[in-house]
This record gives structure tokens, sequence and C-alpha cells, in this order.
């Protein structure tokens, strides 16, 4: 199906004021004397390495996707979504991304393109709560200095109705009590092949509902317990554009409606997170960066949100001198 893309005049020049924006709140969040950090998703809860075996339906061989049976070695990194660290019990978007290495092909960010990644960022919701990047950096802003001033700030940024809406979104939507027990999703879309798709991560059936980890830190704790008795698995699954009635491209807050159709597996072996090589690869996983446009011209991230954080990504790896590009499958912890 034939998709496209709207691109606002003056679009550069706003995407670059609000990567400014994002990138002072960065700054002002570096503790005296310490590296500068991410701009958001701060807090880390694990980086575990695996693998994305490849079983795509027929319609689907695009890409990475392309050859059944390809194994591709990934680093994988779980994160809270604020520009501050806090409980994990405190509301917050949860991060899933993925790092394949070894893919060839000419990729899209400039100065990168001959590097052997392919990235995918997954939070715990279909969509994004917000329709462009100026919600989003409305949000951010209204965030930043914590839950009290909040409130009064989103609804001065956006008026109540609106502001309600976000909030409502995000005390009905599903708790992540485990990442082994829920979904995770693109949000945004990206090409896929001729055509456009959003994907998900599905976790394997059967996956044990209590959580093994508690407080403050339970999510990170949950993983390490979980990954130190045996692997972890998700189904990973295409939802292909349709029409822009219902799967707007443009549109971020919307959830697309359609099929899902199988692209592989990941698989996260048994591994020690709390071992001196688990802790040199989380080390290294927060180092690393993880953006949409570590990408070939078939997996190009599309519409508003994701062309705003070409820019904005760009410019957190710069100030934080993130590590560069690996181009060597990571050994596992153990």
């Amino acid at each position: 199906m034939a998709f496209g893309e709207t691109i606002e005049p003056g679009e550069a020049e706003a995407f670059a004021a609000l990567a400014a924006e994002i990138g002072a709140i960065q700054q002002n969040h570096r503790p005296a004397g310490a590296p500068v950090a991410r701009g958001l998703h701060v807090k880390q809860h694990a980086g575990a390495v695996g693998e994305l075996i490849v079983d795509a339906d027929r319609t689907a061989r695009f890409g990475v996707f392309a050859e059944v049976g390809k194994r591709w070695p990934v680093y994988v990194r779980f994160s809270n979504g604020s520009s501050r660290r806090q409980p994990d019990a405190a509301p917050d978007v949860r991060g899933f991304a993925l790092k394949l290495v070894g893919v060839p092909g000419k990729k899209l960010i400039e100065g990168l393109e001959a590097e052997l990644t392919q990235d995918f960022l997954f939070i715990d919701t279909p969509s994004i709560p917000f329709r462009n990047p100026n919600e989003f950096v409305a949000f951010v802003r209204a965030a930043k200095d914590g839950p009290a001033p909040l409130v009064p700030r989103l609804v001065g940024s956006f008026g109540f109705g609106r502001a309600f809406s976000i909030l409502w979104g995000a005390v009905t939507a599903k708790k992540v009590t485990s990442y082994a027990t829920h979904d995770f999703h693109t949000g945004a879309p990206i090409a896929f092949g001729p055509t456009a798709a959003k994907l998900g991560l599905f976790p394997e059936p059967g996956a044990e509902a209590t959580p093994r980890g508690r407080g403050a830190n339970g999510l990170g704790e949950d993983l390490a317990a979980r990954l130190r008795v045996g692997p972890l698995r998700w189904s990973l699954r295409a939802q292909c554009y349709v029409d822009e009635a219902t799967t707007p491209v443009e549109d971020t807050s919307r959830a697309w409606s359609g099929p899902w159709v199988e692209l592989g597996t990941l698989v996260l072996p048994k591994q020690e997170l709390a071992s001196p090589r688990g802790e040199e690869l989380s080390a290294l996983v927060s180092r690393l960066s993880f953006d949409p446009w570590h990408a070939s011209e078939e997996h190009r991230p599309l519409g508003a949100i994701m062309r705003a954080r070409r820019v904005a990504y760009g410019t957190s790896v710069i100030a934080r001198s993130a590590a560069p590009e690996p181009r060597e499958p990571p050994a596992l912890p153990a």
C-alpha cells in the first residue's frame, strides 16, 4: 500500500529548537562533576545480549527480515523513559531497545553510513500519547522537575481537556510489572520494504506472571532474576500500513489497527547480569546510543516524531560522547 509523509514548512528549524531544549534539560540534570547522561531514558534497568532469529512470513521478508533462519546478534537495553532517575513504581514509559550487529548495507545517519548496526526502539504502549513533536516536548518540559508541578504545567501547555486525556491514558494504561510478561511497540512507524509498518514484541506464552523484583529497582531485579535461571523470549511481529484512516503515519497518538505478521523470535539466553562480565556489558550498553535512525533505507523511520528524533538523538549522542557503534557480536555474560 502507498503511504506518504507530510513535512511542514520550517520543520527543520523547529526540530533544531526542540532538540536544543531537550539538550538543555540533559545538561541541567547532570550532577556536579558527573558526565552528561541521556536527555531521556536515563535510568537503565539492565543491559543484556541475545539474538534475533528470523522466521518472517513470506509477505514480510524485507531488510533484516529477508532471510529465514538468519540469527542476528543483539544488544538489548531496558530503561525508564523519564529524564530523571525515579523509583520503578512511579508512572513512566518503559523502553526496550534492540541493536542488531553485523547488518550490512548503507545506513542513514551521516558519517555512519558504513556501520553494521540496525536499531529498533520499543515502548510499553501501542501508540505514543502525543500527536506531534511539539506536544512531546511540551510534556518533557512539564515533567522535567518531577511530579509536583506536572499537572498545572500540562494544563497550561495543553488546556484542561487535552491534559486530562494524556493523564488519563497514563493512569489507565496497563502497568509493566515485568518485561517478560508485557507487550512492547515501536509506537511510530518505519519503512518496511515498499510499505510502512509498526513493530511489536510479544512475550512467550506461559511466562511466570509474578514479578521477581520489588521496590525502587524492581524491574531490573526481575530481569536479572529471570535471566539467572533461564532464557527469555518474545515474538517479533509487524503491523503493516493500510490507509491513513486506520494506520496514520504522522499522528503517533493513534494506535494502528490490522493484523500482525510474524518476523521472528528475540531470545535472551540465560545470563548472569551481576557477574563481572554482566556489569561490564551493562556499562557498555549504557554508553551505546540506541537510535531508530541507525537503520537502512528499507527500515527508514517515518513521521514527524521520528524526524524530530533524528535531530534530538544526534544532539544527545554528541553531548554525552556515546560509545562507537559495535562491529563485533556481543559475548554472553556467564
